[in-house]
Order: structure tokens, then sequence, then C-alpha cells
């Protein structure tokens, strides 16, 4: 693999420069605001610092995708976005669901057969293009809210406002390229403002349920 290989994937992109996407650069602050907001919340709650520590880690990924735009740059900005996913994944099976920690590393390890299986389905769609890969997501957060309803009825129902927030960011991915005849500077910035937003509610609403506080106190 040539991990130098330019990439140009977005509609601000006009160039090879280092500042040509700049709004998709500088929107990136938006995970690092949401981290560092939440892990003044999230103290005697390890695995929620942990959450916010890899948000501040997607804020720096994306960050250097969008300046550098290079292959290496987008490893550096999806591996943290999987890491939460798998983490807050965790996070669910052991403090909402009760599980011991094998059990709850086993159940989150599905994560991988399951988007293996979706994404294919989703890439059918038209239009969607690479927002295939994430789409799997907002629906496993909506299967767990469901799930969660009568054991967690609070948390299920920030959970399901968390996956609408997702599918609006995705909405705004997906049109990026569409819309960029008409809007060259493009939509992609404000996926990155609202899964900042996103990120963080993700965080807080499992902050606000106690699960973390109780479980670290154990």
């Amino acid at each position: 693999m040539d991990w130098t290989r330019a990439v140009d994937a977005y509609c601000e992109r006009t160039g090879p420069e280092y500042w040509s996407e700049p709004v998709n650069a500088m929107t990136n602050l938006a995970f690092v605001l949401a981290a560092a907001v939440m892990w003044q919340r999230a103290a005697g709650a390890p695995l929620a610092r942990a959450l916010c520590l890899v948000l501040g880690a997607i804020g720096v990924g994306s960050y250097l995708f969008h300046t550098h735009a290079e292959v290496w740059a987008g490893m550096a900005d999806v591996i943290p976005i999987g890491i939460f996913i798998l983490l807050y994944l965790y996070a669910m099976n052991r403090d909402a669901w009760g599980m011991g920690g094998w059990p709850a590393l086993a159940v989150t390890a599905l994560f991988v057969p399951y988007a293996a299986l979706l994404v294919p389905v989703f890439e059918r769609i038209p239009g969607l293009g690479s927002s295939a890969g994430y789409a799997p997501v907002p629906l496993l957060i909506l299967i767990y809210a469901v799930l969660l309803r009568r054991r967690l009825p609070e948390l299920a129902r920030g959970l399901a406002l968390g996956a609408g927030l997702l599918i609006v960011s995705l909405a705004f991915r997906t049109a990026d390229l569409p819309l960029c005849p008409q809007w060259p500077l493009g939509t992609h910035f404000v996926w990155h403002l609202l899964n900042g937003v996103m990120l963080g509610w993700m965080i807080a609403i499992y902050l606000r349920s106690g699960l973390g506080k109780r479980q670290a106190a154990r």
C-alpha cells in the first residue's frame, strides 16, 4: 500500500495543498471541545474518561486527514472512530446489560461480523456512497435503544436521540459531493459539527445513567 498516496474525497478540496480544506479541517475542533467538556464531567468514571480521550483522538485524526489528505492520514481518521464504537459498545454491554468483562468483550466483538454483513447491504442503496460504511452504526444504536427501553428507559431515549443525530449528520456527509456543483464548500463540515455534538451526547447519557460510576465503585 502506498501510504503517501493523495486522497481527494471531499468537495472543499481543490488541490494538494495543506490548507485546501480549511473549513473541514477546523471544524474538527468540535470533537476536541466535546471531549474537553465531557472530560470534566467524567471524573470518577474511568471508561467515560477513556471515551473522552478517544473522542479527542477522532478530532486530531480527522484534522490530519483534511490537511495532509493521504492514505496514512485516512487511517488516522477512521481508526479512532472504530475504537470509539467498540469501546462504547463494551460500556453498554458491561454496564447497561450487567455483563462480566469477558462476556461484554465477546458480545462487542460481534460488531465486526455485524458490520461486515450490513455494509454491503447499505452499499446497494443509491447515493449512499462511502457513508454506507457508517450506516450500520445508527441502526445498532436504535436496536440497543429498543432492547433497553424497559430496563433503562432514560438511557434508551438518549440512545434513540443519539441515533437520530447520527442519521442527520450522515445525510450531510452523503450530500457533500452531490451538492458540490451548487455549493462548492460542501457539507462535510456539518458532519463534523453534528458528530461532535452526537458523540459528546453519547458520553453524556452514559454518565447521566450513573452506570460508569457505579461500575467504578465496585
